[in-house]
């Protein structure tokens, strides 16, 4: 059994996932030796959770198009690690899904992280993963965070989350596009060559 076998199995075991263990529910994360970029998102979704695959939405499909990957090559690579802020579904919120319990990835991401020394830039979707890693560094904002993305590189990459209720922010903010993913791209592409 490996390492990352081993803190899957000691996650399961958590009283506080016991209610997921016992329906069968296991933690939906991704972690290799081979990783060099870590993406944090904030927890799986429902149709992420049913078909046990992480990204498996809109969002996703988002995430895939701004790294310039297929879903193939996203999926089968062992560079790009799948650290959400919970690696379990919360349940749904009025709009969109219930934040992820605070506590998790405290306990669990260094544990990993520790065991992937290759990690070069860990990309932090939304407000969640970007408050608990950048924490006081962050900006007043989500906005301006990302706006000063290159005080946070090489080792993080702050994003604003892919989802589809973003789309306004998107259309305010058009210099994300311009800016921010072709760094993106290129820590990708870079990680993965």
């Amino acid at each position: 059994m490996t390492i990352f076998e081993n803190i899957k199995q000691e996650i399961m075991t958590d009283p506080k996932n016991e209610s997921y263990t016992r329906a069968g529910i296991a933690p939906l994360f991704k972690a290799s030796k081979d990783a060099r970029i870590a993406i944090v998102g904030q927890a799986p979704g429902r149709k992420a959770e049913e078909t046990r695959l992480f990204w498996n939405d809109p969002s996703g499909d988002r995430l895939r198009d701004w790294m310039g990957i297929s879903r193939e090559e996203f999926y089968k690579t062992n560079r790009i690690a799948q650290l959400p802020m919970d690696f379990y579904y919360p349940g749904k919120a009025k709009t969109g899904d219930v934040p992820p319990r605070k506590g998790f990835a405290e306990k669990w991401h260094p544990r990993l992280l520790k065991e992937m020394p290759n990690i070069e830039t860990i990309v932090l979707t939304g407000n969640y993963a970007q408050k608990y890693y950048l924490g006081k560094e962050c900006e007043k904002n989500l906005t301006e965070t990302l706006r000063n993305f290159q005080k946070y590189l090489p080792k993080y990459l702050p994003l604003v989350h892919p989802s589809p209720l973003n789309l306004g922010w998107l259309k305010r903010n058009p210099w994300f596009e311009k800016d921010v993913l072709p760094i993106l791209r290129k820590i990708v592409a870079d990680c993965l060559g």
